[in-house]
């Protein structure tokens, strides 16, 4: 009898968001994210797994951390890595997004990372191209990598993710990374919150499976982490708030505000972190509680994990 063909755990073409994903597809990601962490610790922290293969980092948007941290994911697995600047290239020029995909489908990359400003413009790239596509952040959307990254952090330090209490605070209106962690973590059986002022609240968040609170000590009663978010000026048309300083009172994480979530509740940013806006520099730093500097080191081994994943199916698909 011939052998079947093998089918993938996650199988799917490309990484646009964790909205629709299973608890086993998060899992398999999750799983093989803890493999790269200790190899990444090693002296010697390349693989040849992606050798011969291309990843191009598409970045509409400004990103350091996460645009690094993808080239260093495919510079270890022995990928060449092209990085575009989009400030420079055709785009700037009048080429629409279309065009864009077209060109670079003539190139053959395998995997594509696109971070996009606009909702659904990563979307509208995978239609086009021929590779895989992961979504490093589209508008206010989704940006699965960072929510795969935060659920990492969590579970390497406490195990599970099912039956923790999770307050995400600050501004879940403009937030893509608010949006992909409700999706990841209501599907892995958390308990979800939601802290902010009523003006950064998206209207019908509680039929997201979370709790919703406008008092920062009300929310963060027994939590097990607290999640802080920045304000993303830069997606804010009005004035959703009166000034930052009343901000920093009301909703910026302090030991005072801290002091009611559980004891060892562990604190967490995507950063970059507006100090003395929404976090404590004392909390931000203390790294007894927070793990923000962990979950910079977690974002390279879900990325790596992202990129072997997707190229694999490729390899699969290939075989057929």
């Amino acid at each position: 009898m011939a052998n079947s063909p093998k089918i993938s755990p996650y199988p799917h073409r490309h990484l646009l968001g964790i909205e629709g994903l299973s608890v086993q597809e998060i899992s398999h990601i999750l799983e093989k994210s803890d493999e790269y962490v200790d190899q990444n610790r090693r002296a010697d922290k390349k693989t040849d797994l992606l050798h011969g293969r291309t990843v191009i980092n598409l970045f509409f948007e400004d990103s350091t951390r996460t645009r690094t941290s993808f080239e260093l994911a495919g510079k270890r697995l022995s990928a060449d890595v092209i990085n575009m600047s989009v400030g420079s290239s055709s785009v700037n020029k009048g080429e629409t997004l279309i065009d864009t995909a077209s060109t670079l489908n003539a190139m053959h990359p395998d995997v594509l990372v696109v971070r996009a400003g606009l909702s659904g413009a990563v979307q509208l790239l995978a239609e086009k191209v021929n590779c895989a596509v992961i979504n490093a952040g589209d508008g206010s959307h989704e940006h699965p990598t960072q929510a795969l990254l935060d659920a990492l952090t969590i579970q390497r330090r406490r195990g599970k993710l099912q039956g923790l209490n999770i307050a995400i605070c600050g501004d879940i209106l403009h937030s893509r990374v608010a949006r992909s962690n409700i999706y990841l973590l209501v599907t892995m059986g958390a308990q979800v919150r939601l802290v902010a002022p009523m003006t950064l609240i998206p209207s019908g968040a509680e039929n997201l499976g979370v709790e919703v609170f406008h008092d920062m000590k009300a929310g963060l009663k027994d939590c097990d982490i607290v999640m802080m978010l920045r304000l993303q000026n830069e997606r804010m048309q009005g004035n959703f708030f009166p000034s930052t300083r009343e901000y920093f009172h009301f909703f910026g994480l302090n030991y005072e505000k801290l002091s009611v979530a559980k004891p060892d509740a562990l604190i967490m940013h995507p950063g970059p972190a507006n100090r003395g806006v929404e976090i404590d520099s004392e909390v931000a730093d203390d790294y007894s509680r927070s793990v923000i500097r962990e979950q910079v080191e977690m974002g390279v081994a879900v990325r790596m994990a992202c990129l072997d994943i997707l190229s694999n199916n490729l390899q699969l698909e290939e075989a057929k």
